[in-house]
């Protein structure tokens, strides 16, 4: 009886925690994208007439520069100090380079509105690889090489699937989770030289599988895991992280908004320094 209320009360506990924790980010993030967008869609909306107005002066210049041949010393001495040619090529160039860095931006913004949704009330229609690619793109930058150890490789294989009725936040916060201990993983295994040779693999399938359930499988070829910590994954406040790396929610709470928020199933497949596989099924 005693373990039995003991394990109602650390479900209450983590529920509660991630209700709290998924209401900070969403609130968060979603300020963060706010601030972002207006600045962004005011250089985004002047970048095109800038080009044009660039492009008329520049018109005027190769005007001067044919109908003039002796121009005054001083403006001579101007375009020469100035590489006039060189900033008439370049100039349209970096504007390009700007609109495109901006449009990458606006495309972030609008990956964490989407990727900090807070509609914990009433399930909706959601394409489950809108989420996946979201939180993909929030992590684009813990893909990257860093020093030695190479760039993570990202590798999807995407059915077709319906929209499933869902918690968008909450399943962002499970992709989130998974995706980010396979990146943990992935780094552990290159600093204990199991994988210099090897590329570093972050593999995401998704599939119709039984009838009415969906599955997306998010695998590494990382540092594993031993049977025993397999059969701990899940439960409360355990981790194998260091202190102040893992808090032993992150699986906790991912599991508990798939299988007690969403009724579907999570599993996990590992072999120690071969990889693992995370399952998440969930009924449309």
């Amino acid at each position: 009886m005693v373990t039995e209320r003991t394990t109602g009360l650390q479900k209450a506990q983590v529920q509660l925690v991630q209700q709290e924790k998924l209401s900070m980010l969403g609130q968060l993030v979603a300020g963060v994208a706010h601030e972002m967008n207006n600045p962004i869609s005011c250089i985004i909306s002047n970048i095109h007439p800038a080009q044009e107005y660039i492009a008329d002066l520049t018109h005027v210049l190769q005007l001067c520069q044919e109908n003039y041949s002796q121009l005054p010393p001083v403006i001579q001495n101007a375009i020469a100090q100035t590489d006039l040619d060189f900033l008439l090529e370049d100039l349209p160039k970096l504007l390009n380079s700007m609109q495109v860095s901006t449009e990458r931006i606006k495309e972030i913004s609008v990956s964490l509105r989407n990727f900090a949704r807070t509609d914990t009330s009433v399930k909706v229609k959601f394409d489950l690889h809108e989420g996946l690619e979201d939180t993909l793109l929030i992590l684009r930058h813990r893909f990257k090489g860093l020093g030695q150890r190479p760039e993570i490789k990202v590798v999807r294989k995407y059915a077709s699937l319906p929209k499933v009725e869902c918690y968008p936040g909450q399943l962002n916060q499970v992709f989130m989770n998974l995706i980010a201990n396979a990146v943990d993983a992935l780094e552990d295994v290159w600093q204990q030289g199991k994988r210099v040779n090897d590329s570093l693999a972050i593999n995401i399938f998704t599939e119709m599988s039984s009838p009415g359930y969906v599955t997306i499988r998010i695998a590494d070829n990382g540092i594993g895991m031993t049977d025993e910590v397999r059969q701990e994954i899940f439960n409360y406040l355990f981790t194998t992280k260091t202190v102040g790396k893992g808090t032993g929610l992150g699986l906790a709470i991912a599991y508990q908004i798939v299988v007690e928020k969403h009724g579907g199933a999570m599993k996990v497949n590992s072999i120690l320094n071969q990889g693992t596989e995370f399952a998440i099924m969930l009924p449309l």
